[in-house]
């Protein structure tokens, strides 16, 4: 009998695909890689970082991606000098997918809690944060496209998920694509009235291409094994299933070593492998 289930992948730093590489190869499971999010690890001599990760990969064939650069900066910047060093950021990001064979990056979504009671305020300010977006990201979704590689925008305090799909569409680009985080989508539920997370995959629906997948009680952000916290496990995993886009489903825990016990938490729960 065909398992269907889903295969949950994992957002590791080095020490942590170190420890769980087995695990990985195990099932070939999709690796999300964290450690090149540091502006001085991108700024700085990251090959010797890339090679020993291109050693610890061997015999890893799951989809590969990286988590973008995002500390000090949001991608809809007005400032031209600020813009430049988050176009560095990108390509040097570009570097290090292209030296792997990583076919994935993450980029925090620029979205607010304050946009969604304000951007409509003010007439074309959504089509304005937009065109802010484009002219920081163009540039690198151009190299991505020639290299294969996908930018993926993920939600952080978002409480449209509209705003986010509409924002991907805009580049006109199958490249462009719809990132979800469970924890993201559940704190900004229950702190600021937004959609639940099943209402995320709706929204975007073949547009999602990546999902962390964290617990939380929607006070913070937990990163939790899933089930310790109020996350609905069962309906998120229902509205993924009809899904065509296969996006990638990476544990996301605060303690990376759990990720084997949450894939088989998961597993009891008849919802991944």
């Amino acid at each position: 009998m065909t398992d269907d289930r889903p295969v949950l992948g994992a957002a590791f730093n080095l020490e942590h695909l170190e420890r769980h590489r087995d695990w990985l190869r195990d099932h070939q499971r999709d690796l999300e890689l964290q450690h090149f999010i540091d502006p001085a690890v991108l700024g700085g001599d990251w090959r010797g970082l890339a090679e020993r990760t291109r050693a610890l990969l061997a015999g890893h064939r799951g989809r590969l991606g990286l988590h973008g650069p995002f500390v000090g900066f949001s991608l809809d910047t007005g400032d031209a000098e600020v813009r430049a060093v988050v176009q560095k950021r990108l390509d040097q990001t570009l570097d290090v997918a292209q030296h792997l064979g990583a076919t994935q990056i993450v980029l925090h979504s620029p979205y607010k809690t304050w946009d969604r009671c304000n951007l409509d305020a003010t007439p074309g300010a959504r089509d304005a944060l937009i065109g802010r977006v484009q002219a920081t990201v163009s540039p690198a979704l151009r190299r991505a496209e020639r290299a294969g590689v996908e930018l993926v925008f993920e939600n952080t305090e978002d409480a449209e998920p509209e705003a986010r799909v509409t924002l991907a569409r805009s580049f006109g680009s199958p490249r462009a694509r719809v990132s979800l985080d469970t924890g993201h989508a559940h704190y900004a539920h229950v702190h600021t009235g937004a959609p639940p997370v099943d209402f995320h995959v709706r929204a975007a629906g073949d547009w999602l291409a990546h999902v962390h997948l964290q617990d939380t009680d929607g006070w913070a952000d937990r990163h939790w094994v899933p089930g310790e916290g109020t996350v609905p496990w069962p309906e998120l995993f229902r509205t993924l299933a009809t899904l065509e886009s296969r996006p990638r489903l990476m544990l996301e825990l605060k303690d990376k070593d759990r990720c084997p016990e949450a894939a088989a938490r998961l597993e009891a729960m008849g919802l991944a492998r």
